[in-house]
């Protein structure tokens, strides 16, 4: 297995999941912090372009570009290990690393653009980033650090049926980088056993898209509904109580139109959905509102506290509003 850093790690921020749940990027700075990671954030670190790029908004160079400039965020901050939050980010960061490490036209003409931008200082080298052993997903760190989650974890869980959704661009996109398997992935279940809890493991369409499809959600809504409401079914007759995701794309599809089928269908589906770091933050103790975000959640997360015993904390969001009230 490949080696996993546990040091000098940029923490990549994600467009997703900063604008559509927040509460992974703090609830992952939260394992980070507990289990003694050593991460950065920087300010100066700039989008990945994944959801532009899978809308043919931006082209290979482009993408390649802005990656080379993330890339020498990452190394200037002392931080050459990079960790992403988004399956998407972690595609695109890969291949993009590949390009500017084999092709040399294409990282001649990039470094030709970041000189013309007085951005020269920002120039990438062969092998400045290597995509095997620099760019990894969070969740992967987070497995490296999974024999301490058992002693940590704080709630009950086996009331519930776990399943798990492995996102297509870490999966099946670099094999032979991926943890876990790619035809049965069990990187995320992997993760939730250790804490001595079991999931459903395999179930049909567990290697399903989520049916985002990028632009399909937009201009085939319809194609996109139907496969998210195909494994929807299929978690249902798995009972599924709580799906857990590694990527934003994929969580905002189960969770954003989990009502939207239900309507459509005229079924409950009645499932949970969270980050793995999410999961992982909430069973360590971490404040369900301030840390894991669940307010920012479309499927209503209120009814799990309240099953996990935590039905006591108060939304500070709620708090506010009473406060105005009066």
């Amino acid at each position: 297995m490949k080696k996993i850093p546990d040091k000098d790690i940029l923490l990549f921020k994600s467009c997703l999941v900063s604008v559509e749940y927040p509460g992974v990027e703090s609830s992952t700075a939260f394992l980070f912090d507990k289990l003694g990671v050593g991460y950065h954030r920087d300010q100066r670190q700039s989008c990945c372009t994944g959801l532009g790029h899978y809308y043919d908004l931006f082209d290979q160079l482009s993408t390649t570009a802005l990656a080379a400039r993330n890339f020498w965020v990452a190394r200037d901050s002392g931080n050459p290990n990079i960790a992403v939050m988004c399956a998407t980010c972690y595609a695109i960061l890969k291949k993009s690393a590949e390009i500017l490490n084999k092709n040399d036209e294409a990282r001649e003409k990039i470094n030709e653009l970041l000189e013309d931008a007085d951005l020269g200082k920002m120039a990438y080298h062969k092998g400045d980033i290597d995509p095997h052993k620099n760019i990894f997903h969070a969740a992967e760190i987070l497995y490296n650090q999974r024999e301490i989650f058992e002693e940590s974890s704080q709630l009950d869980f086996s009331q519930f049926n776990i399943a798990t959704h492995h996102a297509c661009h870490y999966c099946k996109v670099h094999y032979e980088d991926t943890i876990g398997g790619v035809r049965h992935p069990m990187l995320i279940d992997e993760i939730v056993n250790s804490c001595g809890v079991d999931t459903v493991g395999w179930y049909d369409q567990k290697r399903l898209t989520c049916g985002a499809g990028f632009r399909q959600r937009f201009t085939n809504n319809e194609l996109s509904l139907k496969v998210t409401a195909e494994k929807l079914l299929s978690l249902k007759e798995n009972q599924t109580d709580i799906m857990l995701h590694m990527c934003p794309n994929c969580q905002m599809q189960f969770d954003r139109y989990q009502p939207v089928i239900e309507k459509k269908l005229d079924v409950k589906f009645n499932i949970f959905h969270l980050n793995i770091s999410q999961f992982l933050a909430l069973n360590m103790g971490a404040d369900p509102y301030k840390v894991v975000g669940v307010q920012t959640h479309t499927v209503p997360l209120k009814p799990l506290l309240k099953k996990l015993g935590i039905e006591s904390v108060e939304s500070s969001v709620e708090s506010e509003k009473m406060k105005m009230d009066h």
